[in-house]
């Protein structure tokens, strides 16, 4: 029997991920309560902080929420703290990182391009060395001597103009090393122009690149063809073989758009880890220009289920003492970990801007073109303008995010998609991450070591 195309089988596999998604739902701004194998659960929203409590204080707590009694029985308790983030927005920080889109075009036809193709909407067109220079010295002038900076090369496809991304590589390191900066490298292409000389120029200059790949072979021709229609997955597995070989010093990722055709999470994950890559994640389409592959309710039901599936093999895995680099999983426990608390979603318009190859200043890499988020130019960053953006985009001015206890680990979604398309993936990610917290706490029992640091006890309010 099929049910809105899916099986009987697949309906039922996606009875977790509906669960998930009821039980995500917001109930406080300030808490949020759950169940597990190991007992009673608080997350408190203020700090990111996770607690195990005692049946008794979850039904208080519970009976609190409607009553409006939250925050009066959490000092009763000891789970009380000073708000540690409030309404001011961020002050606009020195720039510390840019993406410079080298290449205003593409030579593939994907299916559900944000970039239309990489032109974002304009002519095609590349970036002079000149204008490359110019942005690789304003970074370096924003961070200063001894500080850190990240300079990444997107397009389109950035190899199209390769002769630009290697001189403003090496004119950035050789700048950097001089001035004490510590200088971290990247590049996402789409992997059809990689060569053997790319593989010794990325290991030698320690990049970390990303391979943008939809699926297997047939799933993926379908979704990212050439602009002729014929596939491109053979030629961009071969092309990777001496990067994939490599990997001392670069990393080589891939990442994977999910759209509602390509669904399959668990067999795209474990085919791509076996093919070598350092780490594997997948990102959902919620906002393309034509609306071609977007998400909707019902495929991001089936994309969690998919993630959930995944998240369990991670479990699984690294129980077993085994490497299974999920990077969403490994990303979202060790943001619990460390009790993520943010106001923002990225560093765009913040420290971190898109440069497009006209020199043009945009919030990010996905604003290039977009007034949005224009932010002046290399001439002349837009101070004001960013100003301006950090205080509109602050989470406390975003609805509905100032009701959802999961706002200052989302920081209110990506900045592009919500001003596109609003935010239609909120239960998706409370479902992602009230798994992800029943995961964390058996990793914390079970592989502590993991973490890198102690797991904190998450004192027990009683």
């Amino acid at each position: 029997m099929r049910v809105r195309g899916q099986t009987a089988m697949e309906t039922r596999c996606t009875a977790d991920a509906q669960f998930l998604m009821s039980a995500g739902a917001p109930r406080s701004a300030d808490i949020h309560l759950f169940e597990s194998d190991g007992g009673h659960h608080l997350f408190v929203a203020n700090g990111s902080r996770l607690f195990d409590i005692k049946p008794g204080l979850y039904a208080e707590l519970g009976a609190a929420i409607p009553a409006g009694r939250v925050d009066e029985l959490l000092a009763g308790v000891g789970g009380a703290m000073p708000r540690l983030i409030d309404d001011r927005p961020l002050t606009p920080p020195q720039i510390h990182a840019l993406s410079l889109a080298v290449a205003q075009k593409c030579n593939l036809g994907c299916t559900y391009c944000y970039a239309q193709q990489g032109e974002f909407g304009g002519l095609a067109k590349n970036m002079p060395l000149e204008t490359a220079n110019q942005a690789v010295d304003l970074l370096l002038s924003e961070v200063g001597d001894g500080g850190k900076a990240s300079l990444a090369f997107l397009g389109g496809e950035p190899l199209v103009n390769r002769p630009v991304v290697q001189a403003a590589t090496r004119r950035a390191a050789e700048l950097a090393q001089r001035r004490g900066i510590a200088l971290s490298l990247s590049i996402t292409t789409n992997g059809t122009l990689l060569t053997a000389t790319d593989a010794a120029f990325f290991e030698t200059y320690r990049f970390a690149v990303t391979v943008s790949l939809d699926g297997p072979r047939e799933t993926h021709d379908r979704l990212r063809p050439y602009q002729s229609g014929a596939g491109s997955f053979d030629r961009i597995m071969g092309n990777l073989r001496p990067l994939l070989s490599i990997q001392r010093h670069m990393q080589v990722s891939a990442r994977v758009t999910v759209t509602p055709n390509n669904l399959e999470l668990r067999r795209t994950l474990d085919d791509f880890i076996a093919a070598g890559f350092h780490s594997v994640g997948f990102s959902p389409m919620l906002s393309a220009p034509s609306g071609r592959g977007e998400m909707q309710p019902d495929d991001l039901v089936r994309m969690l289920d998919g993630m959930i599936d995944c998240g369990r093999a991670f479990e699984q895995r690294l129980v077993a003492g085994e490497r299974y680099p999920f990077a969403n999983m490994a990303n979202a426990v060790r943001e619990i970990h460390r009790g993520t608390h943010r106001p923002y979603p990225c560093g765009a318009g913040a420290g971190y801007l898109g440069v497009s190859a006209d020199g043009e200043l945009a919030a990010c890499h996905r604003f290039v073109g977009d007034q949005e988020g224009t932010m002046g130019t290399l001439d002349g960053v837009d101070r004001d303008r960013r100003s301006r953006w950090l205080a509109e985009r602050h989470v406390h001015r975003q609805a509905p995010c100032t009701e959802c206890w999961a706002r200052y680990l989302c920081g209110g979604g990506c900045h592009h998609e919500a001003i596109r398309r609003g935010r239609p993936a909120c239960d998706y990610i409370r479902g992602w991450l009230q798994y992800c917290m029943t995961a964390y706490l058996r990793l914390s029992r079970q592989r502590p070591d993991w973490f890198g640091t102690a797991i904190g006890t998450n004192a027990q309010p009683s």
